[in-house]
């Protein structure tokens, strides 16, 4: 069979059908729950402590670059609207093998952005405890790499999100709008009491790290695009929308509302905060910080407040969890389906979930984020974002080029300057990632292109001559 076989979406077979339950506002709701999250509630310390105040302008050169991708998507997802997002649209558009390599590096993307976020969580709850005078013990609070032993409370949490993703794809939805909700007004809330705190001569010096990105001790890089690379972590979220064509009851527009919508009203957001944050206080007092925002405020003599952020992020971060593992779940379920991974894994429930595989992966994330650091893993998990995102955005060149007269319910505006930016935006952002992420990366998929051609091929091989018997 030829490495470049291109895949045709079908009907699913009875046993593997999702159910359509989700309207556009589910899919903003998704979007935003999984946009605005652990990005600007926990790695906005990460971002000030490699830029500085400039860590503003990070947020501005990332959601930009992601925007271009959002517009990427959002054309592609409504052109083939069926579950699998980028490895999907890869394996229709681009042939096999280049969906293997987006699908390894989704595997790696999600995991490690439910692993992070429930991380990032874990801080948020663990300070919220303390303050109520429970004390959670270092070795069950922090990971092998910060002293501990696990991270136990970002375990717990996968396990619940998991367990609600079970019951059924509605039910999880209107769940998550009543989180966001919850999570825009804590945010309202710290800029309501944060920004009358505001001080200029904290933005001074403006980028101390310079605009670029250089390495420094440890292999961080630091700097505007330094930071840039990492806080992309903030924005990506709408991809998550996009593995949700099945169960859209009208993807021709939902979709496209869903992903183009929640970028508009996460990137207003996330400015608004930033700018806030970085003006209250000094942004060396809360970059090491697992729950900057609610340091923030017991900085400046709102420890009450203080309290009620930490104890909102925590209700609320867990639709970040929410909305990537069931995009998780998603992607691995199309890639069983195509023979990639075992066929029992694609069977789905009778509440029309994805039951077998949702656990699978929910043991996975939970290993991850009991035992790896905050940093490391949101850096790793940037990389497969932006391996996915190149791809889209090639997608769409390739289809404008092959088919353009094929039916668009969405089209990317100016495609051939949006699409190029966003191809040279990643691919820009991935070489100011820690040289030790780069090597990572291209390692996980050179251990994927072995298992492939050892494995996977073959089993996809066998499943496509069981469906055409």
């Amino acid at each position: 069979m030829s490495l470049f076989r291109r895949k045709t979406i079908t009907a699913q077979p009875p046993g593997q059908q999702l159910a359509r339950t989700l309207s556009w506002p589910h899919l903003v709701a998704l979007g935003v729950g999984a946009i605005v999250g652990t990005g600007i509630l926990t790695l906005i310390g990460v971002g000030a402590d490699r830029a500085g105040p400039a860590v503003i302008l990070s947020f501005v050169i990332a959601g930009a670059i992601c925007a271009c991708a959002a517009l990427c998507y959002a054309e592609m997802a409504t052109m083939i609207p069926a579950s699998g997002s980028a490895y999907t649209y890869s394996y229709a558009v681009l042939g096999e093998v280049f969906a293997w390599v987006v699908g390894w590096s989704l595997i790696l993307e999600y995991s490690l952005v439910v692993a992070t976020v429930a991380v990032g969580w874990s801080g948020y709850a663990v300070g919220f405890l303390k303050g109520l005078g429970i004390v959670v013990p270092p070795a069950l609070a922090n990971g092998p790499a910060l002293g501990g032993v696990i991270n136990l409370p970002a375990v717990l949490i996968i396990a619940v999100v998991a367990g609600l993703l079970m019951l059924g794809t509605r039910e999880s939805a209107r769940i998550n709008t009543a989180l966001v909700v919850l999570k825009i007004v804590t945010l309202a809330l710290f800029v309501a009491v944060a920004l009358p705190h505001f001080d200029a001569a904290n933005l001074h010096p403006f980028a101390p790290y310079g605009y670029g990105s250089e390495e420094h001790a440890g292999g961080i890089k630091y700097g505007v695009m330094g930071a840039a690379a990492i806080i992309f972590f903030a924005f990506y979220g709408f991809d998550a929308i996009s593995t949700a064509a099945e169960e859209a009851k009208n993807p021709d527009r939902d979709l496209a509302i869903g992903i183009v919508g929640s970028m508009v009203a996460c990137t207003a957001i996330y400015m608004i905060v930033a700018a806030t944050a970085v003006g209250a206080i000094g942004f060396t007092r809360f970059s090491d910080s697992p729950e900057p925002l609610a340091l923030i405020l017991r900085e400046i003599g709102q420890g009450r407040i203080a309290t009620i952020v930490a104890a909102a992020a925590a209700i609320a971060l867990p639709t970040v969890l929410l909305a990537f593992l069931y995009g998780q779940s998603r992607i691995f379920l199309v890639m069983a389906r195509d023979g990639f991974l075992p066929k029992s894994l694609a069977k789905v429930s009778r509440r029309g979930t994805p039951a077998r595989i949702t656990a699978v992966t929910a043991v996975l994330v939970a290993v991850i984020a009991g035992l790896a650091p905050l940093d490391v893993i949101a850096s790793l998990a940037n990389a497969g974002t932006l391996c996915a995102f190149v791809a889209v955005a090639a997608c769409v060149l390739v289809m404008r080029r092959r088919d353009p007269a094929a039916r668009r319910p969405f089209r990317t505006p100016l495609a051939w300057i949006v699409a190029p930016l966003g191809i040279i935006g990643c691919c820009y952002l991935f070489t100011s990632l820690q040289v030790v992420t780069q090597v990572a990366f291209f390692g996980w998929n050179a251990l994927g292109l072995i298992i492939y051609f050892l494995f996977a091929r073959g089993m996809a091989d066998r499943r496509i001559w069981e469906n055409r018997a």
